[in-house]
Order: C-alpha cells, then sequence, then structure tokens
C-alpha cells in the first residue's frame, strides 16, 4: 500500500492520518510506504520553480531563502520574534513568487488557482485531465514514477483534508489512472468526509476513484486490503515521516486521542452538522503511545489533534506526565478553573491550551448551545494564567445571535482578560450547508461551485460580513490593549508555531 498526503499544507509538521494509517496496516501485518508529497513538493518548488523576482523584497527573499530556511528549523530564530517573522513572510514570498508563474496564489497555507476552483467537480475532474498543467506536475511525474517502481503497491491512497489540497490530488490521481490505469486509488481525510457527509452529496469520481472513504479510515482501508478481525490497538507511525526537514525547530508530534467531539452539541458546528461520532481512546492506550513514540522519535513537541481534549485524558498527564511538551485544544470548564490543578497541567508539559471561546457575551453562547459560562471562563483564564499555561483564544463573529453590540460585549470581555490572552484567532461566521439551524435563515450560495462546504445567508440582525470586517478592522483590532495580541501571533503558521513563543510572555 502507497499512501500519500498531496500539496499543499502547512510545512511545519507530519501529516497525522497517513501516519495513524500506517500504524494500522502494520499491526495488521501489510506492508505499507507513506510519503508527504506537501513537504517534498514544497522544497521542489523552492529548488526548481520558475522566478522572477520584481521588486526589493522579491530578491532579498530569494537571496537569503537557504537562510531562512534553516532559521526556521534552528530553535535560536525563535527567541528573536522579528526575525522570525521577517523568515516566514520571505520564504512566503518566494512561494508566492513562484506561484505567479502558474497563475496561483501560493503561499505557505494556500494554494489558489486563479482558473479552477477545488469547490467545482468539473474543474477538479478537469484537473484530473490535465495533470501536466498542475504546478507540482514535474515533481509528482518523476515521484510517484519512482515510488511506483519501488514498491510495485496494491493499491494507492490520497489523505484528502484541505482544499489547498484539492486540486493537486486529483492531478496525481489524473496522472496515475492515465500511465496505471489498473491500479486502485482510495481518497479519505477530512474534506472527503465533509464532502460526503453533505445529504446532496452525489459521487461525480466514479471511474476516477475507485474508493472514496469517509471518518476514520482504518476499519474500511483493512477491509479494501481483505484483512479479517477489528483493529488491533496501534500508535501512529512516523518513521518515514521524520526524515523530512520541517519548518520547525524541533520535531512536532501530531497525536489524535479521539475523533469527533465530546460535547457535540454545538450549533453551527460542522462537526454536529456532519454527525460526526465521537470516538476516544483509553487514556493508558494515550499515555502507552506518546511513551513510546517519545521514546523513539524524539520529539520537542506533542500537538494534540483533538477538538477538544477529555478531562479524563488532561486528568491522566497530570499524573502521568509525557516527557515532552504539549499542546492542544481544551474546553474551558471546571476541571480548569481549578488553579491547583493548572499547576499540575502545567508540571506535566502543558505549554498552551487553545479555547474555542467564540463569544464574549452570554446571549450568544446560550444560542450557540456552546454550554460555556462567561463566568467561569473568567476562572479558567486566571487559572492558566497563574500557572504558566499561555491561552490561544478563538473568537467567532457574525452568528446569528450576535449583532454589533453583541460583539461590543466580546471586545470588551478581551480587552478586560488581556492579561491572560496570549494569542487570538479571530473567524467570521459561515454557515455549514448541512447545518439544520440553515432551515431558519435565507440562505444564498457563498461560493460557486456544487462542492462547497458553506452557505451564505441573510443575518436576521444585519450584522453582515462587510460590517463585522469594519468592526473588527476599525475597532477591535486598534483597541489598545487588544492589538499586542494581534501583533505576536506567529504569520502564517499561527497556533501550529504559538506554543514555541507561549512561555516567553510568562517569564
Amino acid at each position: 500500500m502507497l499512501l500519500i498526503s498531496p500539496p499543499l499544507v502547512k510545512p511545519c509538521e507530519p501529516p497525522a492520518g497517513i501516519a495513524r494509517l500506517a500504524g494500522a496496516l502494520h499491526a495488521a501485518g501489510k506492508k505499507c510506504t507513506i510519503v508527504d508529497a506537501s513537504i517534498e513538493g514544497f522544497y521542489f518548488l523552492l529548488r526548481n520553480g520558475q522566478l522572477n523576482p520584481e521588486d526589493t523584497w522579491s530578491r532579498r527573499a530569494v537571496r537569503h531563502l537557504d537562510e531562512n530556511l534553516h532559521g526556521l528549523r534552528d530553535p535560536a530564530l525563535y527567541a528573536n520574534f522579528s526575525r522570525y517573522q521577517r523568515g516566514v513572510l520571505d520564504v512566503n514570498r518566494v512561494l508566492e513568487q513562484v506561484g505567479k508563474s502558474h497563475r496561483l496564489t501560493l503561499q505557505l497555507a494556500n494554494y489558489q488557482d486563479q482558473e479552477l476552483s477545488p469547490l467545482k467537480s468539473t474543474d477538479l475532474l478537469q484537473s484530473a485531465d490535465s495533470p501536466q498543467a498542475n504546478i507540482f506536475f514535474p515533481y509528482f511525474e518523476t515521484r510517484l514514477e519512482e515510488l511506483l517502481a519501488e514498491t510495485n503497491p496494491s493499491m494507492v491512497g490520497f489523505s484528502l483534508n484541505y482544499l489547498s489540497q484539492a486540486l493537486t490530488t486529483f492531478a496525481m490521481i489524473g496522472f496515475l489512472k492515465k500511465r496505471y490505469p489498473a491500479l486502485p486509488v482510495v481518497v479519505g481525510g477530512g474534506l472527503i468526509t465533509s464532502w460526503m457527509r453533505n445529504p446532496c452529496w452525489k459521487n461525480l469520481f466514479a471511474g476516477l476513484i475507485d474508493h472514496l472513504v469517509a471518518g476514520p479510515g482504518e476499519e474500511q482501508l483493512l477491509t479494501l486490503l481483505e484483512v479479517q478481525g477489528s483493529v488491533i490497538a496501534h500508535p501512529p507511525d512516523y518513521q518515514e515521516l521524520f526524515r523530512e526537514k520541517y519548518l520547525a525547530p524541533g520535531r512536532i508530534l501530531p497525536y489524535a486521542a479521539s475523533s469527533g467531539c465530546y460535547w457535540s452539541k454545538c450549533s453551527f458546528c460542522p462537526e454536529t452538522a456532519e454527525g460526526n461520532p465521537y470516538a476516544v481512546l483509553p487514556s493508558d492506550q494515550v499515555l502507552d503511545d506518546l511513551a513510546q513514540l517519545s521514546d523513539q522519535k524524539k520529539p520537542s513537541l506533542i500537538h494534540f489533534l483533538d477538538n477538544a481534549i477529555s478531562p479524563n485524558l488532561m486528568a491522566a498527564l497530570t499524573e502521568e506526565p509525557p516527557s515532552v511538551p504539549w499542546y492542544g485544544f481544551a474546553r474551558a470548564g471546571r476541571q480548569l478553573a481549578d488553579p491547583a490543578f493548572c499547576r499540575r497541567l502545567k508540571q506535566s508539559g502543558c505549554l498552551m491550551l487553545k479555547l474555542g471561546l467564540e463569544s464574549g457575551d452570554q446571549s450568544v453562547l446560550d444560542g450557540m448551545d456552546k454550554g460555556i459560562d462567561l463566568a467561569l471562563v473568567s476562572q479558567v483564564l486566571a487559572s492558566l494564567k497563574q500557572a504558566g499555561i499561555a491561552t490561544y483564544v478563538y473568537l467567532l463573529f457574525g452568528t446569528p445571535a450576535e449583532s454589533i453590540a453583541e460583539a461590543g460585549k466580546t471586545l470588551s470581555f478581551i480587552a478586560d482578560h488581556h492579561e491572560a490572552v496570549t494569542f487570538l484567532n479571530l473567524a467570521i461566521f459561515n454557515m455549514p450547508v448541512c447545518s439544520p439551524e440553515a432551515d431558519h435563515l435565507v440562505l444564498h450560495d457563498f461560493y460557486e461551485g456544487d462542492l462547497s462546504l458553506y452557505s451564505s445567508f441573510v443575518h436576521p440582525r444585519g450584522w453582515s460580513r462587510k460590517k463585522i470586517r469594519q468592526f473588527l478592522d476599525r475597532e477591535f483590532k486598534r483597541h489598545p490593549l487588544i492589538a499586542p495580541i494581534i501583533q505576536r501571533d506567529p504569520p502564517i503558521f499561527t497556533s501550529n508555531h504559538a506554543a514555541f513563543f507561549a512561555t516567553e510572555y510568562y517569564r
């Protein structure tokens, strides 16, 4: 089996999906080769892409490319935020210049074609039909031929999680089908799951893709490979992936202790709208996996991928701390309001917790069924601050229950708690296409395309996207207590790199 994570995603840590699948296959006695084609393609473009830098910034970025790539893998650079920031933006600038030759908006975290859309099935099929037009073609033509000659796989699998991967994924599949028409292709991942969980889903890729997989793919993949019995407990396998040079000051180990969300009640949430079930690994298995992986791979940081780390697992981490610092998403519950527990959490290696607050107005939170009490959130922020654990707070503007008045309360809440909010993520609400709450709103297409994940809607309180952007740009981001929080967010890599800066603000 050959498993591929296609271009393009942030080149800072290995892809967890194919590592998890590889662990399951190896546990079942199946041979498997995994390839991060995103990081490979990233370096290929930087070394071989067509460049015509026309301005001073671009020429400087090209001239210092090797220095910046090395710096972003060196812990010393992360001690100087301004130098780090310049290094990230310069590498990103080089990618932008490479993309121009193919009429692409190409960045460290973005791949946007000016002519083809990943939200249109016809454009994806066109990408498959003309793989040679893809900017990564010179890379994957040679690489896929090489891999197939070396491994002679019975099947090739692609992990498609983000829109930035879609057009290139289909180009790679199209190439394989032209050269090796009898070779079965299976595709899964987060984006495929979202498409297939839409009640209006129709498989428009039959004849190109042999098998589509929604949700966790271990059991379905083993069934396709005719493996009998249930999936054996297994840690993910990063052996081949950790050979790559990711842009981070040490190895980041992504690990998912669960899929779905244990709360799973929030209105307008894609997890809820798609009906993704919650499945969690036993805490002792998680601790065993982390101990084994940490001993073998020597990571510098563990990244929990869970939608929310369960209270049971957090308690287990305090009782049997991993040997490596860690961070991840958590709900602002009573457990984190306990200063003593947060101190133990810090001692376990917790550098940062990401908190999906969404709003600083209680009525908005209640309207979303968030199950969050703002008074408790204040206690949580204070306890984490006292313990020295950084916070990456996520805010969501424009939900149907919000207007500018409620958004103003969010501004006030963040300003009042600015000392305990280390980083901020600001987002404008998008309505999931299959959200049951959408039935009560006037909808129209958000993006043109039959594979769009979201619908636009007429806001019942007149809180339009234009007004939200004006509020964020003119008031929220300019508030003197909030502006410093916005400014210290790592550019482009955001939360993926934030933990490397977390302790700086608690010394």
